[in-house]
């Protein structure tokens, strides 16, 4: 047994840690933190920690305990109250910015063939714009003490919709890897799969849901729900031939409503927080290479930053407009619903592992958080500042 992986989750969770809580000190996302500290330890800078089989693993079970966590946060009872607009919006906020990554990347790479391998890589870059992370728009209208308001509840709806519809859109594109399957079977993989899910959801829902009732706010409970995410990821990819964060996704999606699903999200973010969520986040900055960064890569980073920016607040934005909010009001939801997060990173990390982006692009995927995550806020302040919402409660 090679005990230097010991060394290295040391060093991994220290510094992830550190510069988490440094980031937070300056009013940035902790994941940025824990990717750059990532970045400083791995190969393109100091060369601490190298990316093994083991880490590899280590962040695919974290990338798993993520999207768990994702699903188990879903509030199904928001999204069923705000109908058919917010829907409307996560649609256009995920279409828009999805064509405009595809199209940036054929332009900047000169991609002509629609049948090669170049254009399902230009077709993921556009995935990775499809998600929103609004945890930083979230805070920024709380202190504003417009979260309450119409705006916010559209932007928080409208992004757990996105959410959704971004992975489902990715299970799609991922099936499209393979090309010994026909984009037909892909749809008809991922059709039965959500199909059989919400079948064998609905059964294992009202078992834990009567047995959440007998034993209330016991450890059992999270162990069967870890569990159930854990098989839900394998049958996903073993079976359907889906992404195994879908699975765990759509596991959280089935446990959301218990009673004590919060108390199951508080017992995986323990894990998350201590040992697979570092990790996971750091993975991303020691498989980062700087060494590749050539004038190309960067026009290309620089590319993907402001058309990210720009097809949410256009997408957004628009649709918000047609669903007969004002243009004020509009141009909030498409600022608000800008941010790119987690889910970015976790689309990102898994199409590395499945050949269809090289490490080389986490560059611009970083950039984009930490631009998204800069200029939201003050964007929001700026508009909110400038045209206050009438009634925020």
């Amino acid at each position: 047994m090679n005990y230097d992986l010991f060394l290295d989750l040391a060093i991994i969770l220290i510094t992830a840690k550190v510069f988490g809580i440094l980031a937070r000190k300056v009013k940035a996302p902790q994941v940025v933190g824990e990717i750059i500290a990532g970045l400083l330890i791995g190969p393109s800078v100091l060369g601490l920690v190298e990316s093994s089989d083991f880490l590899v693993t280590m962040a695919e079970l974290g990338v798993v305990l993520l999207m768990f966590s994702a699903g188990l946060e879903t509030d199904l009872k928001q999204l069923a109250k705000t109908g058919p607009v917010a829907t409307l919006i996560a649609m256009f906020g995920v279409a828009v910015p999805m064509v405009g990554g595809t199209l940036t990347y054929m332009l900047i790479y000169n991609v002509r063939d629609l049948k090669s391998d170049a254009f399902h890589e230009a077709i993921f870059i556009g995935c990775i714009l499809t998600a929103t992370s609004v945890g930083i728009t979230v805070e920024a209208l709380r202190e504003m003490g417009y979260l309450k308001g119409k705006v916010g509840t559209t932007i928080l709806s409208a992004a757990i919709i996105d959410d959704v519809i971004g992975i489902i859109v990715l299970t799609f594109v991922l099936g499209l890897r393979d090309k010994s399957i026909s984009p037909l079977e892909t749809i008809k993989n991922t059709v039965l799969f959500f199909a059989c899910a919400f079948l064998f959801g609905y059964f294992v829902y009202q078992l834990m849901k009567r047995y959440d009732k007998l034993h209330p706010h016991t450890r059992r409970i999270p162990i069967a729900g870890l569990a159930l995410c854990l098989f839900m990821a394998y049958v996903a990819e073993k079976y359907f031939g889906i992404a195994d964060i879908t699975g765990a996704f759509v596991a959280g999606i089935i446990l959301c409503n218990l009673r004590d699903s919060k108390y199951i999200a508080e017992k995986m973010d323990i894990s998350s927080y201590m040992v697979f969520g570092p990790v996971f986040f750091a993975s991303i900055g020691i498989k980062t290479s700087l060494d590749s960064m050539n004038k190309t890569l960067l026009i290309f980073s620089i590319c993907f930053v402001v058309v990210a920016l720009l097809t949410k607040i256009i997408g957004c934005g628009l649709c918000a407009k047609l669903c007969r909010f004002n243009v004020t009001d509009s141009l909030k939801i498409g600022v608000g619903m800008m941010t790119r997060g987690e889910v970015a990173l976790i689309i990102s990390q898994k199409g590395l592992s499945v050949g269809l982006m090289k490490a080389d692009y986490f560059t611009a995927v970083i950039l984009l958080i930490i631009v998204s995550s800069i200029i939201t806020p003050m964007l929001l302040k700026l508009l909110y500042t400038r045209w206050p919402e009438k009634d925020p409660a």
